[in-house]
């Protein structure tokens, strides 16, 4: 076993503390635009992804890399949304064989009416509980790191 091998119970305690609270606040933002009768959040990734991107659309492969889904998942969710009428498949101008998913204006419509519960959701859940000093602060310092190295090794592994 090297030294990467070992991992601290300090190390092992923060990451199982960030998997169970990431699960716990999800559930709870879930379960909060289920009551309210708005898009799940998988659905709206999808949605504020084609949202914030230029001309309200993207290709599959670069919606499933900013999604945390499979691609058979992607494929499922995708089909589901067009069938309800939040987004829809284009082609391709340029190559005839490849597919953009498009934001609809109910897509669009739906977006705008899950954002408050979602906005709350994140207020209350993980906002206001960091909030004590400089908590929140801390927090962010820490995911943006790790999201700086991430992005190092991604490249690092091309």
């Amino acid at each position: 076993m090297t030294a990467m091998d070992k991992v601290t119970e300090q190390e092992l305690s923060a990451w199982r503390f960030f998997i169970k609270a990431h699960a716990m606040i999800i559930e709870r933002i879930e379960q909060d635009l289920a009551e309210q009768k708005r898009v799940p959040l998988t659905a709206y990734d999808v949605l504020i992804a084609l949202f914030e991107a230029p001309g309200r659309k993207l290709r599959f492969g670069d919606l499933n890399k900013k999604l945390v889904l499979s691609k058979s998942g992607l494929t499922r969710l995708v089909d589901r949304m067009e069938r309800e009428g939040l987004i829809r498949r284009e082609r391709s101008e340029e190559d005839r064989r490849g597919a953009y998913a498009a934001l609809t204006e109910l897509g669009e419509t739906e977006l705008r009416k899950a954002w408050p519960v979602y906005a709350k959701g994140i207020k209350q859940y993980f906002a206001a509980p960091l909030s004590a000093g400089n908590d929140l602060q801390s927090a962010r310092n820490a995911f943006e790191a790790l999201y700086v190295y991430m992005q190092s090794q991604e490249g690092a592994s091309s």
